[in-house]
């Protein structure tokens, strides 16, 4: 005879609806009600269909993720599988699965977009990016269609679900750290220049210059790929000017590590004659030699809340607020004072 419902609602003394809404993991029954009805659905060996409860409710419990068009770039670079871990862990907790929306081209990504929302195959959508003018974003607009952006939004910023870190400050920091240091000449290597955390970055980079009463010079701000071979191309263009920087702010460790490298292909050292800092502080980054001092942006938690944000929108209605996830500075060997005494400054 098969348990149902009403068996674990008898046991655990509880309404069946009350039994229904902690397999939902709603977050308005309290942590005792959920231990009590967990343990009588372990002790009754009761396991719910979800394919048969997502009928009912007309919900598939599955979340749609998606990436930029550059997705190849995910895939190589460790960033990626570290976000979809935190992206997991939330769903999983909440008994959701994601779907990843695959395409090489913009308007590939956009149709399957439209196919996941139309289609019925999710529930709500996360952006795995924030780019200036998405036209994806548009579109779940326009037919209210429950999604969240990683990434602070270039638009309606008060409207939208966001989960972030404070990219502007970040590179600030990374760029005093390198004034403290004594550099002057100190270039900026970005990603995508239409992704909101590029130009959130480059802000920063530019106050602090400001700040400091450094001029910026144009020919060191440079935007390659997310990629190792986004690094090297970037330190062949670097080493081509005239009076080329003394350190870098590089966005991406991947990156980080492609222009180690073809530096030291090129005969320049680091850190003795280049300081580099970077962001995402994944696992290469200690390991690379010379170890890189990185920007840790807490990929997991980006990742989970993200994840959560969306459920709390499906499960409650509401429209989350954005939510900054707090980064650190890692400082190891990547950076040295460019003058005798400089103190360096740890965030």
């Amino acid at each position: 005879m098969a348990i149902t419902i009403k068996d674990v609602a008898q046991l655990a003394n509880v309404a069946p609806s009350t039994v229904s809404r902690v397999i939902a993991n709603n977050p308005r029954i309290s942590e005792k009600t959920k231990v009590r009805v967990r343990k009588a659905m372990n002790k009754l060996g009761y396991h719910p269909n979800f394919i048969a409860r997502s009928l009912a409710n007309q919900s598939t419990r599955i979340i749609g993720l998606v990436l930029p068009s550059s997705s190849n770039d995910y895939y190589q670079n460790p960033f990626f599988p570290t976000i979809l871990q935190g992206l997991s862990e939330g769903a999983q907790e909440n008994h959701y699965s994601l779907l990843l929306g695959t395409g090489k081209t913009e308007d590939e990504i956009y149709e399957g977009v439209v196919n996941m929302v139309q289609g019925g195959m999710v529930d709500g959508i996360i952006l795995m990016y924030s780019r200036m003018n998405d036209h994806i974003l548009t579109y779940l607009r326009a037919r209210d269609f429950p999604f969240v952006i990683i990434g602070k939004p270039y638009d309606f910023l008060e409207e939208i679900t966001y989960v972030d870190n404070d990219n502007v400050l970040a590179a600030e920091q990374a760029t005093d750290y390198l004034i403290q240091l004594g550099h002057e000449r100190i270039g900026f290597i970005g990603g995508d220049v239409t992704l909101v955390m590029t130009h959130d970055r480059l802000l920063g980079y530019e106050r602090a210059l400001k700040r400091a009463g450094i001029d910026r010079r144009r020919e060191y701000t440079l935007h390659e790929d997310f990629l190792h071979e986004g690094g090297q191309a970037a330190a062949k263009r670097l080493l081509a000017i005239d009076e080329p920087p003394t350190a870098l702010v590089v966005s991406d460790d991947l990156m980080a590590l492609g222009i180690v490298h073809s530096l030291r292909e090129m005969g320049v050292r680091t850190p003795e004659e280049m300081s580099i800092v970077s962001f995402n502080n994944v696992i290469f980054s200690e390991l690379s030699l010379p170890a890189l001092t990185s920007v840790d942006i807490n990929i997991f938690d980006l990742g989970y809340q993200a994840a959560k944000g969306i459920i709390q929108r499906l499960q409650t209605g509401d429209t989350p607020v954005g939510s900054i996830i707090p980064h650190h500075f890692v400082e190891r060997h990547s950076c040295r004072p460019i003058k005798q005494g400089a103190m360096a400054l740890t965030y």
